[in-house]
């Protein structure tokens, strides 16, 4: 495994695996891996011969009072479990070689209208952030493919989006939500929960089926099961910012001949944001 932390060391790197006619995939990642990593580098290894992890804390995606500071680093512990999965390339870059004439002065990638929608309306800017930063890693890597886990259904949609809007010649391949045996969804932000926060927490994905289910027994959404969602989380001890089910292909409020939908929701456990969705269709 190669480790490089700037573009030109990157861009040899690629070089050199195109040259060995290999297919590469892009794994985006801000470190602190868990098992929900690991599996999308091995998913990456099913598409490509030449696998690059990103591991990068990009303070555009963060807002002012959110944790971009506290956000948990582990680079060593990152590397390890990378070179066990197979990974080919690390990509561990500064902010001046992903942002070179610094962050103010970068131009930016915006996906109107859902960049605003369900989280976007909590997060002001933050997939602003996270759109700028993909196709800042797609311009340096140009993979053939890129892997995006389904947990962050939202960022997956505006980075489809923003892929078919500029031409970006590379797959965009969502990989299904890796949970730990109780159904939490993993995430880094797991790792702020006590111990108390924790047993409560699958209660977010719990809640989400218990709506899938109602609306598949009704055959339609109503409003009143998006409400009563809200009111088992809170119930729960969840302070949440949405509840919603939406359209899979595009999240737009569903019509009554959508099929595919999915339901996904943000919610509060004291100081932790959970996030989950579970996708569903109607027969």
């Amino acid at each position: 495994m190669i480790t490089v932390d700037s573009a030109a060391g990157l861009r040899e790197q690629m070089a050199k695996s195109r040259q060995g006619g290999k297919r590469i995939a892009l794994v985006s990642t801000m470190g602190n891996l868990h098992a929900g990593h690991i599996h999308l580098m091995q998913e990456a290894r099913q598409h490509a011969q030449a696998v690059v992890a990103s591991i990068y804390v990009n303070p555009l995606q963060f807002g002012p009072n959110e944790d971009f500071d506290s956000y948990p680093r582990t680079p060593g512990h990152d590397k390890v479990a990378l070179l066990a999965a197979g990974v080919h390339v690390v990509f561990m870059p500064s902010d001046t070689v992903i942002y070179p004439r610094g962050r103010g002065a970068q131009t930016v990638i915006e996906v109107p209208g859902l960049s605003e929608d369900l989280c976007g309306a909590f997060r002001p800017g933050h997939f602003r952030g996270v759109t700028t930063v993909v196709h800042r890693l797609l311009m340096l890597v140009a993979p053939d493919v890129a892997i995006f886990g389904k947990k962050d259904y939202q960022q997956l949609m505006l980075i489809r989006l923003m892929v078919e809007d500029l031409g970006i010649p590379v797959e965009i391949v969502g990989v299904d939500t890796v949970r730990e045996p109780d159904g939490l969804a993993m995430s880094s932000r797991n790792n702020y929960l006590s111990a108390s926060e924790r047993r409560t927490a699958p209660q977010l994905y719990e809640t989400l089926c218990a709506l899938r289910d109602r609306v598949l027994r009704h055959g339609s959404l109503t409003k009143e099961a998006e409400e009563a969602a809200v009111e088992s989380l809170k119930s729960h001890g969840f302070r949440p910012d949405y509840v919603s089910v939406r359209r899979q292909t595009d999240l737009a409020v569903p019509q009554p001949e959508d099929r595919r939908l999915v339901a996904l929701a943000a919610a509060w456990l004291r100081r932790t944001r959970l996030i989950d969705n579970v996708e569903f269709e109607l027969k």
